[in-house]
């Protein structure tokens, strides 16, 4: 297996390059960029993670600056598949598997594939052996995959937020079998909070993270513990959570309806436009209903002001959001939690509109 890694220079210059065949749609040269970095001697696990995996996080960036459509980061986002599909088959980058059985996986609902499957093939490079079973997977047909196969653990992928509670399902279904969980993407937080909440048994930041915990072997999970889900999140014994998730459709006509009443330029939208801010409706209180999931208000804030961000980078004024999360409030008023979320919220997104140079949605 090929050891060798290219130099800080060389390899921002193959990323320019990649970068630029994939967003001309190249696929072929692309993957003659690929190709060539292994023959020159560039490590695989590093063409993946310091070369592919950079240009597609690049993708998703220029797509919420609104300099990429959805269609192009589509196009992207297959060619990055092709060229990690082509690169596992060649013959001279193969690794015996010689470890043990990692199940790969990404949680039901979530579609957002590339995190996991880069997983898979470091840890294939690294020699396991691994299950991929791809995007969307429903918990119970990965139990059923448990009970067939003898795993040393589940890496389960989400980048989604609002599939929280599906990986919740999920981690608690695993270790009620007594298979072990690490959990990764962006939707389990920048330092893992949300994994450890939801009883994961360990989180890694990255692939090559998620590896080294792996290879240093990840505890399994007591069979005699007798937790289940509500054990994990004793707050959803208020109810908040389960009441407002069943009245989000609602919810959201309900905004629409008060909008149009404050806001006459509203009734003008085209059917599109209508459609559109359904949409941003419907995002937000999914993203608070998730919030409730988990007792987090920073999940909805940081949601918000990265929503803020979006639309101004689509020129659509980003204080539209203010009048939404105040009819929100006055809808769930008598609900103790949800009315604190929406009230840090309102603050988070005024401090975002007024802090003079910076963007909406940015960073702190």
């Amino acid at each position: 297996m090929r050891t060798m890694t290219a130099g800080p220079t060389t390899i921002r210059t193959m990323r320019d390059r990649l970068w630029a065949t994939v967003t001309n749609r190249d696929e072929h040269s692309a993957a003659g960029i690929v190709f060539s970095a292994l023959d020159e001697g560039m490590d695989a696990e590093a063409v993946l993670l310091d070369l592919i995996a950079p240009v597609q996080a690049r993708v998703g960036s220029e797509w919420a600056a609104n300099r990429l459509t959805v269609a192009q980061e589509h196009a992207a986002s297959a060619i990055a598949e092709r060229l990690i599909a082509a690169l596992a088959h060649r013959p001279d980058v193969r690794a015996r598997p010689r470890l043990g059985r990692i199940t790969v996986a990404c949680v039901e609902r979530e579609w957002h594939v590339l995190p996991a499957r880069l997983l898979a093939e470091v840890l294939t490079l690294r020699g396991w052996h691994v299950d991929f079973l791809g995007a969307q997977v429903p918990t119970p047909h990965l139990i059923a995959h448990l009970h067939s196969s003898t795993v040393d653990a589940v890496a389960l992928s989400s980048s989604i937020p609002t599939r929280l509670p599906a990986a919740h399902a999920a981690i608690s279904a695993c270790k009620a079998v007594g298979v072990p969980v690490l959990a990764g993407g962006a939707a389990f937080g920048a330092d893992g909070r949300y994994a450890y909440l939801l009883g994961a048994s360990a989180w890694a930041p990255d692939a090559r993270g998620a590896a080294g915990q792996l290879a240093d072997g990840i505890p399994g999970p007591s069979l005699t513990d007798g937790r289940q889900q509500f054990d994990d999140l004793p707050h959803l014994g208020d109810q908040e959570y389960t009441l407002v998730a069943r009245a989000q459709g609602q919810l959201v006509k309900q905004v629409l309806a008060e909008l149009e009443k404050g806001f006459p330029a509203l009734a003008a939208y085209s059917d599109r436009q209508r459609e559109r801010t359904a949409e941003d409706i419907a995002h937000l209180v999914e993203f608070l209903t998730v919030a409730l999931y988990v007792d987090d208000d920073d999940l909805f804030t940081t949601f918000l002001t990265w929503t803020a961000g979006i639309l101004t980078a689509r020129r659509v004024p980003a204080r539209s959001l203010g009048p939404a999360l105040e009819i929100l409030a006055t809808e769930l008023k008598d609900f103790p939690r949800a009315t604190r979320i929406l009230g840090q919220a309102q603050l988070a997104l005024a401090g975002a509109l007024t802090t003079p140079g910076r963007h909406p949605g940015a960073p702190a």
